[in-house]
């Protein structure tokens, strides 16, 4: 994997590091040697990554700054409030999702026809699986080992759907999901994209919920069990966001603990921290 993968999985060594020994607050220089990289390119490196520099970055995955946007950012059920389609969706993609029928369920995706591909991403390698109903899976992975993973999964996931693997059908895919940073939609249509999503009620609330915390904003399990109006839910509500299969797109990473602790991620805690850090880098939030 080359490209951006490679960029993420230094920028990922960094952030382990800087987790590591946060207390004493290492250096760029610090940092820099830890990724075999001189200062000016591990700098240069960060920048095209993501747009700051790797001191502002590490600063929004620090505990106390993580406990600081839980207490301010939006409350849950107003962005609720808003809507599927308001403002705050990924990249400005207006997403809508629906969930298979019971006798899809039932039937473990007997009639479907699913493509997958394996996609560069800014977060390591990219497994999506999309229909003609929509995008099915979206999740990461490290290695060549990880990757034959998640395609095992993904004919777990739908046993009875004739599953094809074709990268060239996923690679516009690819580009609506991942597009360059910075990069606008100039034509003045909002691309849209759809999610078919397989799971229970409660789940399938759960991540309808998710998609309507904005860009860059955290919540905590316990504020999801509340804004989704299961008070005394919060262990249903982690485990639903654990068994959610498109990662990224449904935003599970945002959700973390009410101590400010980044833990586990399906697709691994750094990988987790480096979402969190891009979107908090990309709205510039103080």
């Amino acid at each position: 994997m080359a490209g951006s993968a490679q960029t993420y999985h230094q920028i990922a060594q960094a952030i382990e590091y800087f987790t590591c020994f946060q207390s004493a607050q290492p250096s760029l220089s610090e940092l820099a040697q830890h990724v075999g990289l001189s200062d000016y390119h591990f700098q240069r490196l960060f920048s095209e990554w993501v747009g700051v520099s790797p001191k502002k970055f590490l600063q929004y995955l620090t505990k106390e700054k993580a406990k600081q946007r839980l207490h301010t950012s939006t409350l849950l059920d107003t962005a609720l409030d808003v809507g599927l389609s308001g403002a705050g969706r990924l990249h400005d993609l207006m997403l809508s999702c629906e969930g298979v029928t019971p006798g899809e369920y039932k039937n473990w995706g007997a009639g479907l026809k699913i493509y997958y591909g394996l996609h560069d991403s800014p977060f390591g390698g990219c497994l999506l699986a999309q229909t003609d109903r929509g995008v099915c899976k979206c999740a990461f992975y490290d290695n060549e080992p990880q990757a034959a993973s998640l395609i095992q999964e993904l004919y777990d996931e739908w046993p009875n759907a004739a599953i094809e693997r074709a990268d060239e059908k996923t690679a516009a895919l690819r580009a609506l999901v991942f597009p360059d940073r910075g990069q606008a939609h100039v034509s003045g249509e909002v691309p849209r994209l759809h999610l078919l999503l397989k799971g229970s009620k409660f789940q399938l609330k759960v991540w309808e919920a998710l998609l309507s915390v904005p860009e860059g904003e955290l919540v905590s399990y316990q504020q999801m069990a509340i804004g989704i109006g299961e008070a005394n839910a919060t262990r249903a509500v982690a485990s639903a966001v654990a068994r959610n299969s498109l990662g990224y797109l449904i935003p599970c990473h945002r959700v973390i603990r009410s101590s400010g602790e980044f833990n586990q991620y399906r697709w691994g805690a750094l990988r987790k921290m480096a979402m969190i850090g891009w979107e908090a880098s990309s709205r510039g939030l103080e």
